[in-house]
């Protein structure tokens, strides 16, 4: 069956609202994904003060399965995880157990970070990206490979180096996998526990989870998707399983789920009338704790706080998280000025992923009572699809010209096939499959393609982004800068 049919049955499942505002949010949404048309499916999450105004579901979860969206459909929600996990460790500092504000040092015990960067990095440094510091051992080996183990992490905070000047807004992974490396590493208490014990299970967020392998054994998970090589949508080859589920980009969520988080924004830790944190606790964590001036798409940012964006949407304030990988593509905000917060989640990123703020600045706009709110936003959906339709055109060209490429490679495939090995980044595996070079790290896999210069290989180990591999001396390669030995 088409991705188009699919559409078609998924989007009658979707349940209908009495309030205009919640008609017209519905109306455009199946607008949206049929003038789209590759996204396969997303859901919305609407609040309001205290009050959920729309759970809804849209599409397909999987294109192998077909199994439709609904508003308990879980999405990879990626880097909006942060905010989870700040707002986790503020709590812990609430009640005493480690400080924010302070030196790490006074916290941490005996451990091998470099004594000048605990004496001088607090745990606010590190969740607001304002630390200078680097450790891409930690960083890849918790999103990608997922290669470790809390003894390997441990060790490997030895490796952290300051990397850029303190103070300045560098937005990464680097600091919330420190952070977490630290706490798991002085309390014996992994993040997904503390994530569980401080935030989800107070919120009463029963479908939001970092274990994703349980996830897909109880609940329908979406599955992050993209073009494939003749054009058509199809699953990415590259899905999140619990060991590369982390800090900094590591939980599923539900629309329901979402909209409980938005509602504890908005209230200051309140849902269903109930006080689920301490006064100001979540308020805090929106607070600006460094600067910077950027702009993504239609928002300013001018700050990061605690696991939140500061910034704008046109004249008003917007706090902020978004999350996109392989696929995958999130929108978490909020007005705290107007009381309305929204989340849009959906199973596609690289060809129209900006479908999920499009739908976020309508649901905001028709709010807002813009007069001109249809034409505008048809204005808008012709926009991204122009964008999809260049973008698709783009790779099928650059898909072309790596075709054509002359093998680089002077010897043999066979001749570079084994076990490569980097200290402090792992594992990278060379095999050779029906004459064709296949490069592994962990639950990534790729086939090589040409690359331009001498003796290396493109791979694709994160879809439909390349890296170089090059081989060097006899039984050595390089990738991303860090050298591997075969074993």
């Amino acid at each position: 069956m088409s991705i188009a049919a699919l559409l078609a049955i998924a989007l009658s499942v979707s349940s209908p609202v009495a309030r205009p505002e919640v008609k017209d949010i519905d109306a455009f949404t199946r607008k949206a994904m049929a003038r789209v048309e590759i996204v396969p499916g997303l859901s919305v999450a609407v609040v309001q003060g205290p009050d959920v105004v729309m759970t809804a579901g849209y599409g397909v979860a999987d294109l192998r399965t077909g199994k439709t969206v609904d508003a308990d459909t879980c999405f990879y929600i990626a880097s909006a995880t942060k905010a989870f996990t700040a707002l986790s460790i503020a709590r812990m500092a609430g009640r005493g157990e480690l400080s924010l504000d302070a030196p790490v040092k006074t916290w941490i015990g005996s451990s091998p970070l470099p004594a000048d960067i605990a004496s001088s990095t607090s745990l606010d440094d590190l969740l607001s990206h304002r630390s200078g510091l680097d450790n891409a051992s930690i960083s890849f080996r918790a999103a990608y490979s997922g290669a470790h183990t809390p003894r390997t992490m441990s060790a490997l905070l030895a490796d952290t180096r300051r990397s850029y000047p303190y103070g300045t807004f560098r937005y990464a992974n680097t600091g919330y996998n420190l952070a977490t490396t630290l706490i798991e590493d002085r309390f014996a208490r992994g993040w997904r526990t503390m994530v569980d014990r401080e935030v989800l299970r107070p919120a009463g967020m029963i479908h939001t989870t970092a274990r994703i392998d349980q996830a897909r054994r109880r609940m329908v998970v979406a599955a992050g998707h993209m073009p494939g090589p003749d054009g058509r949508m199809t699953v990415s080859p590259l899905q999140k399983i619990n060991a590369t589920m982390q800090s900094a980009g590591g939980l599923v969520s539900t629309a329901r789920d979402m909209a409980r988080w938005l509602q504890l924004q908005l209230n200051d830790g309140v849902v269903d009338g109930r006080r689920v944190f301490p006064p100001g606790l979540v308020a805090s964590t929106h607070h600006r704790l460094v600067s910077q001036q950027a702009a993504f798409g239609p928002y300013t940012r001018d700050g990061y706080g605690l696991g939140w964006q500061t910034g704008r949407y046109g004249d008003e304030v917007l706090i902020h998280h978004f999350g996109n990988f392989a696929g995958s593509r999130t929108h978490v905000s909020f007005m705290p000025e107007r009381g309305l917060g929204v989340a849009v989640m959906a199973n596609e990123d690289a060809l129209a992923g900006e479908v999920v703020d499009l739908l976020a600045n309508y649901i905001y706009d028709r709010f807002a009572g813009r007069s001109d709110l249809e034409a505008y936003y048809e204005g808008e959906l012709a926009t991204l699809t122009a964008r999809r339709d260049k973008r698709m055109k783009g790779l099928t060209a650059s898909r072309a010209e790596r075709a054509a490429r002359p093998w680089s490679l002077a010897r043999p495939t066979k001749a570079y096939v084994g076990a490569y090995q980097n200290p402090s980044m792992g594992r990278i595996d060379i095999a050779e499959n029906d004459g064709l070079m296949v490069v592994t790290i962990g639950p990534m896999s790729s086939r090589a393609e040409a690359a331009t210069d001498p003796e290396s290989v493109r791979v694709e180990l994160i879809p439909l982004t390349g890296q170089i591999i090059r081989f060097e001396a006899p039984g050595q390669l390089i990738y991303d800068g860090q050298t591997y030995v075969r074993q």
